[in-house]
């Protein structure tokens, strides 16, 4: 379920032209498969009977549970300045994203807007635009309290 999950929201965002990078749909879409595939693995094991086939996707099965355990207690666990700092660095160092974000959300320019660059807002045209981080920072904490939440829910059930 959580892989299906995975691949159709990776294939919606970028149906829907909100991902333009081609990595991030790449890797949401390779985890579903890799999730996918350890299920039919443990789904053939439970159906043969197969101990070392079931063995062995147990260990997998504690494997994701102890990543997205440790990811999960992460996104709760961060405060607004370590989430300012993850979101400036993000900004930094991918140009897709940025022109994504300004697209989207309608901002330019990250702590503060400044007319003389390029932004393909459609605010940037009127010149009233607000700055990224004020329009991101809204929905990053509910975005991160709800990533971590829904994630310890699907990591205790997979246990």
């Amino acid at each position: 379920l959580v892989s299906l999950l995975l691949i159709g929201i990776a294939a919606w965002g970028i149906g829907f032209g909100l991902i333009s990078s081609l990595r991030v749909v790449g890797v949401a879409i390779a985890v579903g498969i890799f999730l996918f595939l350890i299920a039919l693995v443990g789904l053939i094991g439970a159906v043969k009977h197969h101990q070392v086939l079931l063995f062995f996707y147990m260990i997998i099965l504690l494997l994701i549970f102890i990543v997205q355990f440790s990811v999960s207690c992460a996104c709760l666990a961060l405060n607004k300045e370590q989430q300012s700092q993850l979101l400036e660095v993000g900004w930094n160092n991918t140009n897709s994203a940025r022109a994504d974000i300004e697209r989207n959300l309608n901002c330019c320019g990250f702590r503060t807007f400044d007319p003389n660059e390029t932004c393909l807002s459609d605010c940037f045209r009127s010149h009233q635009c607000r700055p990224c981080l004020l329009v991101i920072e809204e929905y990053s904490g509910m975005v991160l309290r709800f990533v971590g939440g829904i994630g310890l829910f699907f990591s205790f059930t997979e246990v």
